[in-house]
């Protein structure tokens, strides 16, 4: 259990500068004064109406002038240089507070104090005395050490690019959410934030937990749908779920009487049929094969054949699918693999799952084909968390080099604790995949040596950014 403190002054610090303490953006402040290593103390914001968010204790305080380099400070601060300077010319001497920022679980109200910009940072006295704990820091402990350590000893920032996007989004987050959703993401990215990069569902795609109730028509009574409706209530939802798979399907062959049910033409040609109710009917092979042919001609044969519905076949649809070549899966399992593609939507490679849809029964094969799916995500975790225990590993050399690590590093990493073992050439080919732009797990370190063949050498180094995160 966290233990207890109780505060009764407060440093007050522009409301810019406490949003951005609060945020992780920075862990300095610029008080007038020096602050003692250990004490604690709420962050008073300088408006008109005040509520006190946070509170904070002193981890550290430097006193520097001018020789400092201002441009580096500047970077790994929220100040200007020419702010700094400013500072500077009035008082000497800049009192930078290293702080531990804690946020409070409501917001203390306290009264206004017409006076309070006199106050700028300085200590005030509160009202009524705050009971804080260290429950809830806005930085974990391994993340403020390496942000303290690097503004103690002015190291360059690792990311200025991902930070100055930072600075030029954070006020466009109140009315635009997608700039917030980048924003979170972004300072997830850089460590300015505790919060873990988990996917929230999607209201939008709620549809997908209806696959398999609309398949076996468990709904028709509360509804009172006949077939017909329940039928093409099933289409409906499988045609939407084939093409979030990624299928491209045709609407020139929407289903009706004589008509195919689906026709996806890329990224291969596929027939199916859709059987809503409590089971299969026998006859569903030969009314796939009758109406495939007469809509297709030879192409038809040429095509993947698919059956959906619901139950457990019988023995003469099952002999009649593998001699048909016909594929059969329950709605269910439809409904697994738009569940799957919709937590890992560059999961399913449709190419890839078509080795998988033989004639007869194959949920079984489509299950293989999920949890193969499942491994080949998890490795690509695991190599990223191995990557990040590196990173974590108190060793100054590592540090010196900005914790960017070669591949024979973090194969040996990987292969102290997981089997099978992987060999130098598997880890690279991941490591690319994980530092691609499009993916932005890790980030890469070129390597700018070419051998006398032109190929690049696998010298590169790579660094954490960010988790994959797998339930």
């Amino acid at each position: 259990m966290n233990q207890q403190f109780s505060i009764q002054t407060a440093l007050c610090l522009s409301v810019h500068d406490i949003e951005a303490l609060i945020q992780g953006r920075t862990i300095a402040a610029l008080p007038k004064m020096f602050i003692r290593p250990g004490q604690r103390f709420a962050l008073y914001p300088a408006d008109s109406s005040v509520s006190i968010k946070a509170w904070a204790k002193c981890e550290l305080c430097q006193i520097l002038d001018e020789t400092k380099p201002l441009e580096i400070l500047s970077k790994l601060t929220i100040w200007t240089p020419k702010v700094l300077k400013e500072i500077l010319q009035k008082q000497q001497y800049l009192f930078l507070a290293y702080l531990r920022v804690y946020q409070l679980p409501q917001l203390q109200e306290i009264p206004v104090n017409p006076n309070i910009q006199e106050k700028l940072g300085k200590f005030v006295s509160l009202p009524n005395s705050v009971t804080v704990s260290e429950a809830n820091p806005v930085l974990n402990d391994r993340t403020f050490a390496q942000r303290k350590r690097q503004l103690e000893k002015l190291e360059p920032a690792l990311h200025p690019e991902l930070e100055e996007l930072q600075s030029a989004i954070a006020s466009l987050t109140i009315s635009q959410p997608a700039a917030k959703q980048l924003d979170d993401d972004i300072k997830a990215f850089l460590g300015w934030s505790n919060d873990k990069l988990i996917k929230q569902p999607d209201p939008n795609l709620a549809w997908i937990n209806d696959i398999a109730k609309l398949g076996d028509r468990s709904i028709e009574l509360d509804e009172g749908k006949n077939n017909y409706q329940a039928g093409t209530d099933f289409e409906i939802i499988a045609r939407r779920s084939l093409d979030f798979l990624g299928f491209k399907v045709e609407e020139n062959y929407k289903g009706g009487a004589g008509g195919l049910d689906l026709y996806c033409s890329q990224p291969y040609p596929l027939v199916c049929e859709c059987k809503a109710g409590k089971s299969i009917p026998d006859r569903a092979v030969e009314e796939l094969d009758r109406i495939g042919k007469r809509h297709l001609k030879e192409n038809y044969l040429q095509a993947v054949r698919l059956i959906i519905g619901p139950g457990k076949p019988t023995k003469n649809l099952k002999e009649s699918a593998e001699i048909s070549k016909i594929s059969i899966i329950n709605v269910m399992t439809l409904q697994k693999l738009v569940e799957f593609k919709a937590k890992y939507p560059g999961a399913i490679n449709l190419v890839e799952l078509q080795q998988y849809l033989d004639p007869g029964q194959i949920d079984y094969k489509i299950d293989e084909y999920i949890d193969k799916a499942e491994r080949e995500i998890k490795l690509r975790s695991q190599i990223i968390a191995a990557v990040k225990e590196l990173s974590e590993q108190d060793n100054e050399t590592l540090k010196a080099t900005h914790q960017s690590f070669t591949v024979t590093e973090i194969r040996v990493h990987y292969n102290v604790t997981h089997n099978p073992r992987l060999t130098d050439e598997t880890v690279h080919d991941l490591l690319i995949e994980l530092s691609s732009p499009l993916t932005g797990y890790l980030g890469r370190i070129k390597d700018s040596n070419w051998n006398s063949v032109g190929v690049a050498s696998r010298r590169h180094r790579f660094y954490f950014l960010r988790d994959l995160l797998i339930n």
